[in-house]
């Protein structure tokens, strides 16, 4: 699909941050089954973006890439794109956050992971400018770049994916415990403490400056 239609799937979706991106000429789909099948389907590899509703640098590359319709039929074409606010899935910003630091170093938004068709993160980094500029590569340079090492070196990619999955699996996600731990009385407690922190007087929550926190309530 090219940049000739006018909304994409954001179109039905409720985030305001994705709502921002629904008339993208970038063949956007929300999280979930229907993008993963697609990337199965056609073996294609998995461009996710994340960002959120203030992120400054999130605007900045939505109006030099995703509102481009160069860049957009380039993403369209070698990869199944997603877009995910991080206020609406911390969970998912949180483990490409994790894998995003551990292959750059640093992390921040907006972020950029590519994947396998299977959700596994091969590569991935933050802001890229439409232009080489001050060391880092022209998003569409990158586009390209991981587009070839997905169709020509695959096993590269696979061996990159495993060895980073499994890093992640050992130093940051090896959490858990009993499932009856998850209770009322879990739920309860994270309630008050979060109640702890209300401004009873001028809403929100502690002092200024006072962001949404969507993703603790």
């Amino acid at each position: 699909m090219t940049g000739d239609f006018k909304l994409n799937r954001l179109q039905h979706e409720t985030s305001p941050y994705l709502l921002q991106h629904a008339d993208n000429p970038v063949d956007w789909y929300p999280w979930g089954d229907e993008a993963f099948e697609r990337a199965r389907t056609e073996d294609k590899p998995i461009l996710l973006s994340i960002g959120y509703s203030a992120c400054h640098w999130c605007h900045v590359m939505a109006h030099e890439s995703f509102e481009k319709p160069v860049t957009a039929n380039l993403m369209n074409e070698l990869f199944v794109n997603i877009k995910v606010d991080r206020e609406e899935r911390p969970d998912v910003d949180d483990i490409y956050m994790q894998a995003v630091q551990a292959l750059s170093g640093h992390g921040g938004w907006p972020m950029t992971v590519f994947l396998t068709p299977d959700g596994r993160p091969f590569y991935g980094g933050t802001y890229y400018p439409p232009e080489p500029r001050h060391g880092m590569p022209a998003f569409r340079q990158v586009l390209a770049g991981v587009s070839e090492a997905y169709t020509n070196r695959r096993q590269q990619v696979e061996d990159s994916a495993a060895n980073l999955t499994e890093s992640l699996n050992r130093e940051f996600l090896s959490i858990g415990g009993e499932q009856s731990a998850l209770n009322a009385d879990l739920l309860t407690a994270a309630y008050q403490k979060i109640g702890q922190g209300f401004d009873e007087t001028h809403g929100g929550f502690s002092g200024s400056p006072k962001f949404p926190q969507p993703m603790n309530l």
